[in-house]
């Protein structure tokens, strides 16, 4: 189960929100299963059907977690149109098999839906949300 401060999840739906028509990214660092600092990053592709974080944003995000003595613990993204399930891109270029995956669907902007996913040599498994 992934637990995540309500602000946080607040702040990603307003990122999703700021970066339409293209996806947001962004990572939650945590250290011993708990949310220690969410980084909003630059998606590099600005696209509104893929992500990438830009080089120097991901630079500066890791320098940031070594200092701190973080872990990447969360990696989230938008779709802007679909809905909040890891596409098969998502699924590709799923690198960190210890992160959560989060994405925010847009499809209906009225009501934001924010899901958990676990992806793992390709598989993808859905995680329970406890939103604090």
């Amino acid at each position: 189960m992934l637990k995540l401060p309500q602000d946080y999840v607040d702040e990603m739906i307003a990122h999703a929100k700021e970066d339409v028509p293209n996806e947001c990214c962004g990572i939650i660092a945590g250290k011993d299963g708990q949310a220690e600092k969410l980084y909003r990053a630059i998606n590099a592709e600005a696209s509104p059907y893929r992500y990438s974080v830009d080089p120097k944003d991901l630079l500066r995000i890791y320098r940031d977690l070594d200092s701190s003595g973080w872990d990447v613990w969360v990696i989230y993204h938008s779709h802007t149109h679909t809905e909040a399930y890891p596409s098969p891109t998502d699924v590709r270029l799923a690198a960190w098999e210890d992160a959560y995956y989060v994405v925010v669907s847009l499809e209906d902007d009225t009501n934001p839906v924010v899901r958990a996913f676990r992806i793992e040599a390709g598989e993808i498994t859905e995680e329970e949300l406890e939103i604090a």
